[in-house]
């Protein structure tokens, strides 16, 4: 069972920020920016281009209802999508509200957030996309 496995489980705390009958979306506890989010499937899904294509457009159609709302609630130009992992062996995608394309690079220093910020940005983004 991976990490993220575990969040959807309940099984370690996130900060959620959506969630469908297939889907999970949370605050990354390593953001980039104020809001980055991350997407996952509920199923356990090593490699995103292992899910069936039905999976992945709707995993992307649910992603873009979570960018609208975070870009309802923070102040950005858009949202960049990034679907990297290597560090995490569960498919997701990266949501990052940005300012610039500087902004979506994974090798910046990583920003901290108070547990009451985190838990109130994902409120506000959680409530923006159940608005939608």
């Amino acid at each position: 069972m991976t990490i993220f496995s575990k969040i959807i489980a309940g099984d370690i705390p996130s900060y959620k920020c959506a969630e469908d009958d297939r889907f999970y979306a949370f605050l990354d506890i390593n953001p980039l920016q104020k809001g980055h989010t991350l997407v996952i499937p509920k199923r356990e899904v090593d490699y995103f281009f292992d899910l069936t294509d039905e999976e992945i457009a709707a995993m992307q159609v649910f992603a873009k209802r979570v960018a609208r709302a975070i870009g309802e609630v923070l102040p950005c130009r858009k949202v960049g999508q990034a679907v990297l992992g290597l560090e995490v062996p569960h498919a997701h995608i990266h949501l990052v509200p940005m300012q610039n394309e500087g902004d979506l690079n994974f090798a910046n220093s990583k920003k901290q957030f108070s547990p009451e910020e985190m838990q109130q940005t994902a409120d506000a983004i959680r409530n923006a996309f159940d608005n939608l």
